[in-house]
């Protein structure tokens, strides 16, 4: 297919599956979409044993949009941006230290928590695997998925502290989670023998570090071009914004540095939340539409494609079983990735009361980890990886998007409770 007819068909069925999504499922926007996804791909299995051409033609869409390239190196960029736009620059301040904590070693407790439950759990269903291959796939599916965990915020009612801990920790644990798993890789690479300590730790401060220099310096200039400019000059303040981000992503993938986090910190610059009422409007409202809109396509684009890729997913019967084993190392994996960190700062910063339940429950996994199984290299034990990772990906989504809203309800019920009691003493 050509690449005209690809793109219209994606536009068609991100449009047709929001519709259905809105008007009969009335499911939160991830689950209802993901659920789509998952009935049009067994659709086209059932379909295809009778017609292999709509197989085909699946398999061709699939060839035609590198999941991996588009994601990760096109769309993760424009979504980072769309949804950093929104976070509250003081309560981000406010929470800054819960929310590094868990960015950085929630995320390492939980990629070496899960990498060393996997090294012992899969030889006893015969589907062993070597520990650099178990602390890639830890790497890849520890970090939440901002794009689904702030999909979801918007559905819920929650405080403001427990929403900008969710979305500044997916945020910046999407972009430190990605270096961690590139620089395993490149272990993975060279070969544990030739492995050094102060060789990996100068990658990962140079994604990580240079990342965040390179959304300060764009992100600082893109806001200077913005202040000058009149709010009612749209086309120019939605260009200068497309330009940032475009430029962001091309520079970022040639100085191999960490474009997501670039992506996070131009977006902090630029949104208007939390800021002086000086500085407030720097981005018109048109501007925020226009990557609210952004977003909201991308979003059902992607789970468009999560949904074919898994035409080409093979699921045999002891990789599913590794699938629904992993399914509880990745809750333990989290609860002690959320929980080790929160306990260690529960004197410093006030928490809710289930904080750390919501976050380990809530923290959804989506298309970037994906991404990330689907970006590796064909080698003996890709296979696994891939089929674990989506057997994760849509346990995550489903069932947890689906019983998240009644644990946010009876906390938020809970937080009123007790705010009526104090006011009453």
């Amino acid at each position: 297919m050509k690449f005209l007819e690809v793109l219209t068909l994606l536009i068609f069925l991100a449009s047709a599956f929001t519709f259905i999504n809105l008007k009969v499922l009335k499911l939160p926007y991830t689950t209802g979409m993901m659920i789509l996804a998952l009935v049009m791909s067994l659709t086209i299995e059932l379909i295809g044993l009778f017609y292999p051409h709509i197989t085909e033609i699946a398999q061709n869409i699939i060839r035609e949009v590198d999941f991996s390239e588009v994601l990760l190196n096109i769309m993760l960029s424009f979504l980072l941006f769309a949804s950093a736009l929104h976070i509250n620059l003081r309560k981000l301040a406010e929470e800054k230290w819960p929310i590094f904590t868990l960015a950085t070693g929630g995320v390492l407790i939980s990629t070496v928590v899960t990498a060393t439950a996997m090294y012992y759990l899969l030889p006893l269903i015969g589907v062993p695997l070597d520990f650099i291959y178990c602390l890639l796939f830890g790497a890849l599916i520890a970090p939440t998925d901002p794009i689904a965990v702030l999909a979801m915020i918007k559905e819920y009612r929650i405080s403001k502290n427990l929403e900008i801990k969710f979305s500044g920790e997916s945020l910046f644990n999407d972009g430190v989670g990605v270096v961690v798993f590139l620089t395993i890789f490149q272990i993975s690479e060279a070969g544990m023998e030739n492995f050094q300590f102060m060789e990996a730790l100068a990658l990962f401060g140079q994604e990580v570090i240079g990342g965040i220099g390179l959304g300060i310096i764009l992100g600082y200039a893109g806001f200077q071009f913005l202040k000058v400019i009149d709010n009612s000059q749209i086309q120019l303040e939605v260009l200068v914004t497309l330009t940032m981000v475009l430029v962001g992503t091309v520079t970022a993938q040639k100085l191999h540095i960490s474009g997501p986090l670039a992506m996070v910190v131009m977006g902090l610059f630029v949104g208007n939340e939390g800021r002086k009422k000086s500085l407030a409007n720097v981005a018109g409202d048109y501007v925020l539409k226009f990557w609210d809109l952004v977003d909201e396509v991308l979003n059902a684009v992607l789970f468009i494609l999560i949904g074919l890729q898994m035409v080409v997913v093979v699921f045999p019967f002891n990789h599913f079983m590794a699938g629904l084993m992993a399914i509880v190392v990745v809750l333990i994996s989290r609860l002690l990735g959320v929980g080790i960190p929160l306990r260690l700062l529960k004197f410093r910063h006030k928490m809710e009361k289930k904080t750390v339940r919501l976050l380990t429950w809530g923290g959804l996994r989506g298309g970037i980890s994906i991404a990330l199984a689907l970006s590796l290299p064909p080698f003996q034990h890709k296979e696994l990886i891939v089929t674990i990772t989506y057997c994760v990906v849509v346990f995550s989504i489903i069932v947890q998007g689906l019983t998240i809203g009644n644990m946010f309800a009876k906390s938020q019920a809970n937080i009123d409770s007790d705010d009526s009691l104090d006011q009453a003493a």
